[in-house]
């Protein structure tokens, strides 16, 4: 199994280009199951959640085409509308082929996804929403199975903001009878960059960034050419990073306007940022203050930057509070900070991290993905070696990320193992 080995204490200085975005990638890809015609997409993060994702389009008998730095998908000859628990289980988002499934070919079978190390995330809001739009849903051996001869538009109230139900719902919705309005809708940049996605195919959606969407069904979609948008967490993560080693790191292939919260919280936290249409330049040359934080859904500070910011934190000047509101159990990497020398108290839903001058290397397992982005950022910043385990994890979020640290001065190095190794949860 593979491990990243990190000697910590050195600035990071020089440029990294960002991937496409993970969480934008996924739905689209299987947004590629509402039409016959041929999907091209570009910047497609390699990722193991994505070979996932291909995997599963694949069973179910859509072509798969790789181009450099991308993929082109054609579902014309969709053989099977079950996606298996096999595939189900090691990723979550799996549960977006519902939707489509659901509106070209009337039926779906797919595996509800399980249990997730990180909390409770449940797809009641994606089975309400499509009952609502006149699907019939039962739950049979472990398997979402719905029907409908033809989705009817509606009104639909979420009774929570679900960035995959919004998802899934405004898939089903652009093939449907009619207008469909999904209130309390996730204004996430990744649900924005799916509802341009499905516009480039000849859905019609208004209001996608708002907590109110509206789709105007169509008759069908056709192919299309369309590139993923840069991923923010990936960027953020390796701001938070420079923020605390100290440096200077500038970010190209970046939406600086996707990533408010995260660059407000930097800037508070003492590090002087430049930002144009597609770059971001961090520069660090101090101690980082300590900074509060409350993780809320967008346009609030993202749950995926949550551990990132706690390892900045840990070696900050002054006390931090983390206020986790989105996930349960998204505190698992508090215990192995602590063994590299961070002083965090956590109880329920709430960290206090006291700052401390300096960390020291020790061997730690990472529990998640996000928390696995952490513990590197706290092993770069920890004095000696660490040795983070179990980066699988890492894998499924992060294309590459030992070369883009190594490339501007980290030394870190993969040991054992391969990218994109098998996971276990989403």
């Amino acid at each position: 199994m593979g491990k990243l080995k990190i000697e910590g204490g050195r600035p990071l200085r020089g440029e990294i280009a960002v991937s496409g975005a993970k969480n934008a990638a996924l739905p689209i890809l299987c947004a590629s199951l509402l039409s016959a015609d041929a999907l091209a997409l570009s910047n497609v993060p390699d990722l193991h959640d994505v070979e996932t994702a291909l995997r599963l389009l694949g069973t179910l008998g859509v072509g798969i085409r790789r181009t450099e730095g991308g993929v082109t998908l054609q579902a014309s000859g969709v053989t099977s509308v079950e996606a298996p628990y096999d595939l189900v289980k090691t990723m979550r988002a799996s549960i977006l082929v519902l939707g489509p499934l659901v509106a070209r070919f009337g039926e779906a079978r797919v595996s509800l996804p399980g249990g997730c190390a990180i909390g409770q995330r449940p797809v009641d809001q994606h089975i309400k929403g499509l009952q609502a739009m006149g699907a019939s849903i039962s739950i049979e051996h472990g398997y979402v199975v719905a029907k409908a001869p033809r989705l009817k538009g509606t009104r639909i109230v979420t009774d929570m903001v679900t960035v995959t139900g919004t998802e899934n719902l405004m898939m089903a919705a652009v093939l449907a009878d009619g207008e469909t309005v999904i209130e309390n809708a996730a204004r996430e940049p990744e649900v924005v960059d799916l509802a341009r996605a499905l516009v480039a195919m000849g859905a019609r959606i208004d209001g996608a960034g708002t907590d109110r969407i509206v789709v105007h069904g169509v008759a069908q979609l056709h192919g299309a050419e369309y590139a993923v948008m840069p991923d923010r967490i990936e960027a953020g993560t390796f701001l938070c990073a420079v923020a605390a080693t100290g440096g200077e790191l500038t970010l190209t292939r970046v939406m600086p306007d996707s990533m408010d919260a995260t660059l407000d919280k930097l800037r508070e936290a003492g590090a002087q940022i430049e930002t144009g249409a597609d770059f971001i330049r961090l520069s660090m040359f101090r101690r980082p203050k300590a900074v509060n934080m409350r993780t809320a859904p967008y346009p609030g500070f993202a749950t995926d930057m949550q551990a990132q910011i706690m390892a900045m934190n840990a070696v900050a000047e002054g006390t931090g509070v983390i206020t986790e509101t989105i996930f349960e159990n998204r505190f698992m990497h508090v215990l192995e900070m602590q063994r590299l020398g961070a002083d965090i108290t956590a109880e329920g839903n709430t960290a206090v991290v006291r700052g401390v001058e300096r960390l020291s290397g020790a061997a730690v397992m990472a529990t998640d993905l996000r928390a696995s982005a952490g513990l590197v950022i706290a092993g770069l910043v920890a004095e000696g070696e660490t040795l983070v385990d179990r980066i699988y994890h890492l894998d499924r979020g992060y294309e590459r990320m030992e070369r883009k640290l190594a490339s501007v001065g980290a030394r870190i190095e993969r040991v054992g193992g391969t990218p994109a190794a098998t996971a276990s949860e989403s």
